[in-house]
């Protein structure tokens, strides 16, 4: 099978997005199929990465809000570059402009939309939830939800990687949803991995002694990941116990985070750690981690830590909740009282996670390809 994946998120500078895509390049042709990403750019540029993988950029201007990125505006160039790669299958990894132009792509392969996004949750939820509850806030974003399910029945398959999106999403009136949860690297993080020395030297860096509970926060600093409300509801808890937080993530909002931690000595935030071996040893050398986004569309830090034997104190919505629902345990998402009850409630329990068997990148890639397989050779309701 020749996948076409018209991905307006790929930057090379980083990000969940480019993740994915280089471990799909990778897997897709040890699998046995023909990976091509197919991406906005500066220039127009074929990249080989194997016989069976190449990324192809357009030329494209620059998102305005964020120069790491471009986005698709030449519809019947893109058309055209689909009419030349000549795919079994399209997929289209953006809920915005990209969908809409290859909905109107003439070619005969079928479509899907992989919903790496969840902009209800990341944006109008969160900015309305003083004012409306979830379900008012979609009653008021008619037209949104009308543009999903013109796209849900545009498309043979709407794919969601935690069952909380796929829900809310067949529950808005959209059409052709399916489930097909990512995976983390094989033999990378384990329970293993943990270092006793790592977590005495991460508690002395916040002045605590190895008594101390050592809890773990990783992800982009971004508004919708909730890091303040964390450091707050980690705050209060440690009113009650010696526990320590840290930190380890970059992005636009870390002044805001720094004024959350304030004076609190006990807080500390650190630079993301890229070496991925050093990175699984401290994920296991933690006694848990606590996470503050209910808009993950799966969450790969809870998955990462959940392989690696940590408990998981999670809200109670999005992509983490899925994690949580496995023994962790869990808030109500945006609350920072909640969450310092959660935060208690896992530090006494004194309960380590799981050690057994965690679904891989592979798992995901084969069975998502599977079922492609499946809709390109017409079969219905194959996942």
């Amino acid at each position: 099978m020749h996948l076409v994946d018209v991905c307006a998120f790929y930057s090379p500078s980083g990000g969940g997005v480019r993740t994915y895509i280089e471990q799909k390049l990778a897997i897709g042709p040890q699998l046995g199929h023909k990976i091509t990403v197919l991406a906005p750019g500066d220039a127009y540029t074929i990249v080989e990465r194997g016989p069976d993988a190449q990324i192809i950029t357009m030329p494209s201007p620059r998102f305005p809000l964020d120069s790491k990125y471009w986005y698709f505006d030449d519809e019947p160039a893109l058309h055209a570059e689909l009419d030349r790669l000549e795919p079994d299958l399209v997929e289209v990894s953006s809920p915005w402009r990209s969908p809409l132009m290859v909905a109107r792509w003439k070619g005969e392969a079928p479509l899907s939309l992989v919903m790496h996004a969840d902009p209800l949750s990341a944006y109008a939820y969160r900015w309305l939830k003083p004012i409306f509850s979830p379900e008012q806030v979609d009653r008021r974003m008619r037209r949104y939800w009308g543009h999903l399910r013109n796209l849900g029945s545009s498309f043979d398959r709407v794919v969601c990687a935690s069952s909380d999106l796929s829900k809310r999403m067949a529950a808005g009136g959209v059409a052709n949803v399916v489930t097909h949860k990512m995976g983390i690297e094989a033999d990378v993080f384990s329970p293993a991995k943990r270092d006793e020395q790592m977590r005495i030297s991460l508690l002395q860096s916040c002045g605590l002694g190895p008594e101390a509970h050592l809890l773990l926060a990783m992800g982009r600093l971004a508004p919708e990941k909730r890091w303040p409300m964390v450091v707050e509801a980690v705050t209060a808890a440690s009113e009650k116990a010696p526990i320590g937080l840290v930190m380890f993530g970059e992005g636009r909002e870390k002044q805001a985070v720094l004024r959350a931690i304030g004076g609190n000595p006990h807080i500390r935030l650190f630079e993301p750690e890229r070496n991925r071996e050093t990175f699984a040893r401290l994920v296991a050398s933690a006694d848990a981690l606590i996470h503050g986004c209910e808009a993950e569309t799966f969450c790969m830090v809870a998955a990462e830590a959940y392989a690696s034997g940590l408990p998981l104190i999670v809200p109670d919505r999005g992509g983490a909740a899925d994690h949580g629902a496995d023994g962790g345990f869990v808030y109500k998402s945006a609350d920072a009282a909640d969450a310092a009850r959660a935060v208690l409630e896992c530090i006494t329990a004194a309960k380590h996670g799981t050690s057994g068997t965690v679904r891989t990148t592979t798992d995901h890639f084969r069975d998502l390809f599977d079922d492609y397989e499946q809709v390109a050779r017409g079969i219905p309701d194959a996942a």
